[in-house]
C-alpha cells in the first residue's frame, strides 16, 4: 500500500503528539510505501505494526549497512565517518566483532555494580532542589544524569561534557542538516584526539580499559574511534528522553504517580509500560534490503530503505489492548522501544538503572511535584528518530 503524498511523518502535529498519525497509517496498511524528504521525492517503506516489526527487526535480509547504501548514490551529507560508521550501521561479521567488546561493558552485572555512583550522580545533581522552588527536569536531571554517566565511562574530563551533549543533542536535530553535520564533526574530532592521546600514555582509567577491550577484541583505531561516539551519543540521548517522558506521563496519570509514590519498589516493573507509553525511540536508523522480501505479507523491493517505527509498533492493539492508556498492571515486556533481534539496545540495562534511580528519586523527594506550565504549552524536541522534550518545568513542593 502506498502513500503518494507528502512525507506523512512531516505531518505539523507529528512532533507534538505522533501516535495519531501512526495509527491512521497503520489501520491503512502496517507496512507501507511512503515519500519522504520535504518534497516527498525519496521512497521508503514504514512499518508500523507491532508483529511486523519484531518481524522485520530480526530479517537478515535487511541490512544496517549505510555505507553500502549510500556507496555510489549522490548525497548532500557530510558526517564525520566515527558517527556515520559506527556499529550501529554495520552487518555482522563487523557488527557482531564490535557488539563483543562493548556488551561487557554494558551488562546486568556491570550496571549493578554503577548502581551506587548512580545514586551519587543523581544526590548531586539535586542537591540543590527545595520544595517551593521550580527545576527543569530535563536540563537539570535528564540530561546531565546519563551525560555524566557515559562521559565517566570514556574518561571524558568534566570541563568538555557539557559541549558533548550539545552537539550530541544537535545530532538529532531535524531542522537543517549542516547542523548535524557540524556537530557529527565537532564529536567526531574530539574523540579521535581523546583516544589517540589516551592511547599514547599508560594509565589505568576507564578509556584506557576500553582501549584494551578494543584492542583484545580486534578493533582498529578508526573503530574504537566509531564505538567512544556510538557510546556516547546513543548512551545518553535516548535515556534523556527515556526520563523525560516517564515523567511526564506520571504527571499526566496521578493514580500511576501515586502508587509509586506510596511504593517507589514498583518503579523497576513499571518501567517497560512506561517505555511502551511513550517510547524514547520514535523511528529506528533505517535499514535497506539487498533482496526482495516480504514483511507481513507486503512485499518490498530491494534497493529501498526500510523504517521500523517503535513508537508505533509499541502502540499497536493487536500487540497491547487499549494501548493508548498507561496501565502500570499491564505486562508491557514486548515492548519495541530498545529494539529487537542483534541490532537490540545493548545500553538498555544501563538505561533502566539510571531511569530507576532518577524516578525514585523524585516520588520520594517531592512527592507533590507538579507541572509548572500549562501542559500544551511544553515543547517537543524536532526530531522524529527520537521523541523527548525540550524542557519539563516542575514545581517542587
Amino acid at each position: 500500500m502506498s502513500d503518494h503524498g507528502q512525507d506523512p511523518l512531516r505531518d505539523p502535529g507529528f512532533f507534538a503528539d505522533p501516535y495519531p498519525v501512526y495509527e491512521r497509517l497503520r489501520e491503512g496498511c502496517p507496512v507501507r510505501r511512503i515519500s519522504t524528504g520535504s518534497g516527498g521525492g525519496h521512497p521508503a517503506y514504514l512499518i508500523t505494526g507491532h508483529a511486523e516489526a519484531r518481524e522485520a527487526f530480526t530479517d537478515a535480509r535487511l541490512s544496517k549497512d549505510t555505507a553500502r547504501f549510500f556507496a555510489g548514490r549522490p548525497s548532500d551529507r557530510k558526517l564525520h565517518p566515527a558517527v556515520s560508521r559506527t556499529m550501529l550501521a554495520s552487518d555482522p561479521p563487523e557488527h557482531t566483532r564490535q557488539r563483543r567488546v562493548v556488551t561487557p561493558l554494558l551488562a546486568p552485572g556491570r550496571v549493578r555494580e554503577l548502581r551506587p555512583y548512580l545514586t551519587r550522580v543523581v544526590d548531586d545533581l539535586m542537591a540543590g532542589w527545595r520544595p517551593g522552588t521550580q527545576v527543569d527536569l530535563v536540563a537539570d536531571l535528564a540530561v546531565p544524569l546519563p551525560v555524566t554517566v557515559v562521559c565517566e565511562l570514556l574518561g571524558v574530563p568534566e570541563s568538555d561534557r557539557a559541549m558533548l551533549a550539545a552537539r550530541s543533542h544537535d545530532l538529532f536535530d531535524a531542522t537543517g542538516s549542516d547542523r548535524v553535520d557540524t556537530a557529527s564533526h565537532r564529536i567526531g574530532d574530539y574523540l579521535t584526539r581523546l583516544v589517540d592521546t589516551a592511547a599514547d600514555e599508560r594509565g589505568d582509567g576507564p578509556l584506557h580499559s576500553l582501549l584494551r577491550d578494543c584492542e583484545a577484541g580486534g578493533l582498529d583505531r578508526d573503530e574504537t574511534v566509531s564505538l567512544a561516539a556510538l557510546l556516547l551519543v546513543a548512551g545518553h540521548e535516548t535515556t534523556t528522553h527515556f526520563i523525560g517522558n516517564a515523567v511526564l506521563a506520571l504527571l499526566r496519570h496521578p493514580e500511576a504517580f501515586d502508587r509509586l509514590r506510596r511504593d517507589p519498589d514498583l518503579i523497576p516493573g513499571a518501567l517497560d509500560e512506561l517505555l511502551r507509553y511513550d517510547s524514547p525511540v520514535s523511528v529506528a536508523t533505517f535499514r535497506h534490503n539487498m533482496q526482495d522480501l516480504r514483511v507481513g505479507g507486503v512485499g518490498i523491493p530491494a534497493g529501498f530503505p526500510v523504517l521500523i517505527a517503535p513508537g508505533a509498533a509499541n502502540r499497536d492493539p493487536a500487540a497491547f489492548p487499549d494501548p493508548h492508556r498507561l496501565d502500570l498492571d499491564r505486562d508491557a515486556g514486548g515492548h519495541l522501544a530498545f529494539g529487537h533481534g542483534i541490532h537490540r539496545c545493548p545500553g538498555a540495562a544501563l538505561a533502566r538503572a539510571e531511569a530507576e534511580t532518577a524516578l525514585r528519586a523524585l516520588v520520594t523527594r517531592f512527592p507533590e511535584v507538579r507541572l509548572a506550565v500549562p501542559e500544551r504549552s511544553l515543547v517537543r524536541r524536532r526530531t522524529r528518530l527520537t521523541r523527548g522534550l525540550a524542557a519539563l518545568p516542575l514545581a517542587l513542593a
